[in-house]
């Protein structure tokens, strides 16, 4: 599955990294990506690098209770594999814009 669509690169350049500083779980996720059996990853801005990855931020997830804001790359997201089967990082296709606080 392909992680970002083109369509998501245009509400990137809408929400580039800083773009939603100061609005906490008031931001708009961008898009929801998850893994494994508890890794969320809520996606509020990214920025295309010169290399043709993106630097993200959000709020995110690795055991399904505790959150915290950070960054991640396309580059990082793509590579993870999740044991025992090597499942890969999914799009949710269906996650329609929302907060924060609303897509936790």
């Amino acid at each position: 599955m392909k992680l970002l669509t083109s369509a998501i690169e245009k509400k990137f350049q809408k929400f580039p990294l800083y773009s939603q500083e100061g609005k906490g779980e008031d931001a708009t996720v961008v898009v929801k990506f998850f893994g494994g059996s508890a890794c969320t990853w809520l996606i509020i801005e990214g920025t295309k690098q010169q290399d043709g990855d993106y630097t993200m931020f959000g709020y995110c997830t690795l055991d399904g209770v505790n959150w915290e804001w950070g960054y991640v790359s396309l580059n990082e997201l793509q590579k993870l594999r999740f044991r025992p089967f090597g499942l890969r990082v999914e799009r949710d296709k269906y996650f329609s814009a929302k907060t924060v606080k609303e897509a936790i």
